[in-house]
């Protein structure tokens, strides 16, 4: 494996390793690790029961368990200075990688039926079926795409810096 997390396989096939856990909307890495006591109050206040605690005890959300609705009850319920709704729910959009169906001659639209903010659209290509296309300004990274996708070819990346735009891999 390489030190980015993905090793060439993985890579070449569409497979992606999720090198650093996505934690619950509204909370940061550094906040996690300072501040987290580790007590599962908001594993228990996911009403989508898509929270986890990992091997150190800190909170990760597992997006093929389902999709964050930003309720906020995971924040509600955190007794510790974890979680700041000043900034970005998610610092992380889709991106959609090389074992996505249609780009391999498979029809399938799964990832933008689920997605709520209809950020995934499909374009029209001819001898194939249409290819998905993520605009990044409107991709929330709620995970409906991750959860809905039945080639696990979408995974939560970084924002990439403003004017970049994201799309089929």
């Amino acid at each position: 494996m390489s030190a980015s997390g993905l090793d060439r396989r993985k890579f070449l096939s569409g497979r992606f390793v999720v090198e650093h856990p996505v934690r619950p909307p509204w909370s940061r890495e550094p906040a996690i690790a300072s501040a987290c006591s580790g007590c599962g109050a908001c594993v228990e206040a996911c009403p989508q029961s898509i929270i986890a605690l990992d091997g150190r005890r800190k909170p990760f959300v597992d997006f093929k368990a389902g999709e964050c609705t930003f309720c906020g009850s995971c924040a509600d319920a955190c007794p510790e200075p974890v979680f700041d709704r000043a900034v970005a729910p998610f610092p992380h959009i889709a991106i959609i990688g090389q074992a996505c169906f249609a780009g391999r001659g498979i029809v399938c639209e799964s990832c933008g039926d689920a997605c709520p903010e209809s950020a995934i659209r499909f374009q029209m290509r001819l001898g194939g079926p249409a290819l998905p296309s993520l605009a990044a300004d409107r991709c929330t990274g709620c995970g409906a795409c991750i959860a809905a996708c039945p080639a696990d070819a979408i995974a939560a990346s970084p924002v990439e810096p403003a004017g970049m735009e994201a799309g089929h891999a």
